[in-house]
């Protein structure tokens, strides 16, 4: 009898004791155990319940969206200068640049006088087809008016792109035309190329401009390889300079074609990143060309990965200036809202083992961000002695020297050329009267322009039409004064942007790359490197001298200006 009743009252025991061990084991793990997933769930806690407090308590009506969306790039700021947070909105925007492809009618356009003015028309796109050309001026989409100050690169955007085969009515007023003329363009995939010149230089030498590394770059690499290989280049030239970077695997994959079977390309690392080493297998088809690549403080991240692989491995002869220093990986990743963050999860790390990320201090670090200027004010773009290395040494495979801890440094240093800038000139590439006297010289004489198909044709002529005469009276008229003695000392570097641009306008951005290449010093010491057959680099040659070895250092050569593009596309 007594039995039974000890076994009625066990159950009860026993959940009392499952309870007890529940309470006791909590109270040690909050205190004794020192448990960061429990740190991190009370700090995202007290955010909850903040933000949950100012939705039911604050005196005033908060949207809490607007308020995260706040909060969150504030956080991720603490922690290094690459993590951010893109709203749901931005994605779409942010990504495009490296997809390849977006969904829009089709053109490159720019806004002057608060009108969008279509500077380009994709060729076989969704506008060509249903007729818009080059030198219209939108002024309604779907039946609404599109002019003043709604008028920005945003809403334009917005407005022209969206779902592939979808329709948008567009009103354009078209040069010696009264009237508007309506065009009812289908949207369609729209092809975002990241390499935006390829052409041969001379009879030997190949060039290929990338613009960023995305989804495409690697099949549009052999492709542009493919187009050379039929001219019979025997030399190559890949500028990254201004390329700002993008897919790791892309830069990996463009490296591995010319580099010997198992050569270390990159390996990455982190906390909870185990290091991943990236290495060649052997199959690249341009293993053995004389190779030239070209960098400066806009070249970063993946193009700064590629630098590397080659500069490392002794596979490339690397000029121009310092790059920008961004060793650091970032994985994205997605909110149910559609938003995301681009978190930093490892470093990368050269072959030679240098980490190429400049300093930086965790949070709001100012320094950082005005490094550029700092560099510029320090003269390190005018001197190589000037660049100050912070990191350690670490050797090529062939013993050279190279640096960690800030960029790349090029083999051959190419200084900015300050020959002829003066402050008229500043004044004309800042204020934008450039880019507005060339649209508007373009449109002015598009009929006769058309003419011309071709790079040197449309060059020559441009030479003969006094452009920067032009360009001085109507910038006399609009604002910047007429400075006869400057403009005769800049008059070289004011021809050149002002035909470059009205070049890019009737062309395309290859013409526009191949115009300014002419004369450019860093393309000219490129050139030199092939002609004096040293684009593999040599071991460093030691001479003794009294004991000591002395290191045989390479030739300065002179330099040019920074290049940037400032055209938007639907």
């Amino acid at each position: 009898m007594e039995q039974k009743r000890n076994n009625r009252w066990m159950p009860i025991i026993m959940a009392l004791c499952v309870v007890a061990g529940i309470f006791i084991g909590t109270f040690y793990a909050n205190h004794f155990s020192g448990n960061r997933l429990n740190i991190i769930n009370s700090g995202s806690n007290r955010l909850n319940n903040l933000l949950h407090i100012i939705d039911d308590q604050y005196v005033d009506k908060v949207n809490i969206d607007s308020l995260v969306d706040k909060a969150i790039p504030q956080i991720l700021s603490e922690l290094d200068p690459h993590s951010v947070y893109i709203s749901a909105k931005d994605v779409q925007a942010a990504n495009d640049d490296l997809k390849g492809s977006f969904s829009g009618v089709g053109i490159e356009f720019t806004i002057r006088q608060d009108t969008i003015h279509v500077q380009n028309v994709i060729k076989n796109g969704p506008a060509e087809r249903a007729g818009i050309l080059a030198g219209d001026k939108i002024v309604s989409v779907d039946g609404k008016r599109f002019v003043g100050k709604i008028v920005t690169n945003e809403e334009a955007q917005h407005r022209l792109k969206g779902p592939k085969d979808t329709k948008v009515k567009i009103g354009v007023e078209r040069f010696g035309q009264k009237t508007v003329k309506y065009f009812t363009v289908t949207r369609g995939e729209i092809p975002q190329k990241s390499i935006s010149a390829t052409y041969m230089i001379d009879d030997e030498t190949g060039y290929i401009r990338i613009k960023n590394f995305g989804e495409t770059t690697y099949p549009e690499m052999l492709i542009a390889l493919a187009k050379l290989s039929q001219e019979g280049f025997s030399n190559l030239v890949i500028d990254l300079r201004d390329n700002t970077g993008g897919y790791l695997n892309s830069a990996v994959q463009i490296a591995n074609e010319f580099l010997p079977k198992n050569k270390l390309i990159v390996y990455t690392q982190g906390r909870k990143s185990p290091r991943q080493d990236y290495r060649s297998d052997g199959k690249g088809t341009y293993q053995n060309i004389p190779l030239v690549v070209l960098i400066n403080e806009g070249s970063a991240s993946a193009s700064e990965i590629f630098a590397g692989a080659m500069q490392d491995n002794d596979r490339a002869t690397i000029i121009g200036r310092r790059s920008f220093g961004k060793g650091l990986v970032q994985q994205q990743i997605g909110f149910p809202d559609g938003s995301m963050i681009r978190l930093t999860i490892a470093r990368y790390y050269t072959p030679s083992g240098r980490c190429i990320q400049k300093p930086y201090v965790n949070g709001e670090d100012p320094e950082y961000q005005q490094d550029l200027m700092s560099r510029y004010l320090h003269g390190e773009f005018f001197s190589q002695d000037s660049i100050k290395h912070t990191g350690p040494a670490y050797h090529t495979a062939n013993g050279r020297t190279v640096y960690g801890g800030g960029g790349i440094t090029p083999d051959i240093f190419v200084p900015e050329d300050t020959t002829g800038i003066t402050s008229y000139y500043k004044q004309a590439s800042m204020s934008g009267l450039i880019l507005q006297f060339a649209f508007t010289y373009t449109d002015d004489n598009r009929p006769k322009l058309n003419n011309f198909k071709e790079m040197m044709e449309l060059s020559d002529y441009l030479t003969k039409q006094n452009t920067v005469e032009k360009f001085a009276s109507y910038a006399d008229h609009h604002g910047l004064q007429r400075r006869n003695l400057m403009i005769m000392k800049s008059h070289k570097l004011l021809e050149r942007y002002i035909n470059s641009r009205i070049v890019y306008n009737m062309l395309d951005e290859e013409a526009w790359n191949e115009y300014i290449n002419q004369d450019d010093p860093v393309v000219l010491s490129a050139m030199k490197v092939f002609k004096n057959k040293s684009a593999f680099p040599k071991k460093p040659m030691k001479k003794v001298l009294k004991g000591k070895k002395i290191a045989m250092l390479g030739k300065h050569f002179d330099n040019v200006g920074l290049r940037r593009n400032l055209i938007a596309n639907a």
